[in-house]
């Protein structure tokens, strides 16, 4: 039972952190939104086997977190809990790239360097999504979508998906209570019975669906998500947006720690 109460407040934690009155979440939706693309799409574009040029770019997320003054710790644990499908994605690559490279004088299998590389991507791309969430929030990421035209059944598919997945978890909620009042001692459901235990929770979700959607066309759900008008676009939007794609660019074009560590070498020399 604890463990999904803490579910609900896992859900719901980033969604708190959107409130907070910071530079980065006085920022405009919109302008959040397109930086954090422009960033996830900077990253990805890099080749399998860079590694060193990626290193730039930890330092987006790592301002983010403290201009936005959010909680290290919590944010870090929503990260960690998607590494174990990246390390799997990313795992048998020594087997199927075993081409030897000299790497720091130390021999390496080019399937540990595409692993690594895949690693860190994954990991920056997760992180400035996260944050993305945890600086705006769903409802106005929704609106922010709608404004750049983004079809309106794709925007409310994500985010009642979003915000009634709670629903779904307090369903299992009531039902596993239910259980352990009639199977007192036991520990967890027994699987003669997750049969039925999954046929019931889809009954009641549909159920709870149906009433959900009701209440929604009652107060004049038309298929559109509206949350009021949403401020217009500052100058100081459009120059957090532009001075964070130059950097992007410019460190996508140069490898900037390669630059910075032979400028060090001649200075040495």
């Amino acid at each position: 039972m604890s463990n999904i109460i803490n579910s609900l407040y896992n859900i719901r934690f980033l969604d708190d952190l959107s409130v907070k009155e910071t530079p980065i979440h006085r920022l405009h939706p919109v302008i959040k939104l397109l930086t954090t693309v422009v960033y996830l799409t900077v990253v990805i574009s890099f080749e399998r086997y860079e590694i060193i040029g990626l290193l730039p770019f930890v330092f987006y997320p790592v301002l983010t977190f403290v201009l936005a003054e959010l909680p290290f710790t919590p944010v870090l644990k929503r990260i960690l809990l998607v590494q174990p499908f990246i390390i799997g994605i990313g795992i048998l690559n020594p087997l199927f790239d075993n081409n030897t490279v000299i790497l720091g004088g130390i021999a390496m299998s080019r399937g540990w360097i595409t692993f690594l590389s895949i690693f860190i991507k994954c990991g920056l791309t997760v992180t400035a999504s996260i944050l993305l969430i945890a600086t705006t929030g769903m409802d106005k990421l929704a609106v922010a979508l709608r404004r750049l035209k983004v079809p309106k059944i794709f925007v409310l598919q994500l985010l009642l998906t979003y915000r009634y997945i709670s629903v779904l978890i307090e369903e299992v909620s009531r039902m596993m209570t239910a259980y352990s009042l009639r199977a007192p001692g036991q520990k967890g459901i027994h699987r003669s019975v997750w049969g039925s235990f999954l046929g019931q929770l889809m009954l009641r979700t549909l159920d709870r669906a149906e009433s959900v959607y009701n209440s929604m066309s009652l107060r004049g759900f038309t298929g559109e998500f509206n949350i009021g008008d949403m401020e217009k676009l500052k100058f100081k939007d459009f120059g957090y947006l532009i001075t964070w794609s130059m950097v992007f660019i410019m460190a996508r074009i140069y490898n900037i720690p390669t630059l910075i560590g032979s400028l060090v070498i001649g200075v040495i020399k």
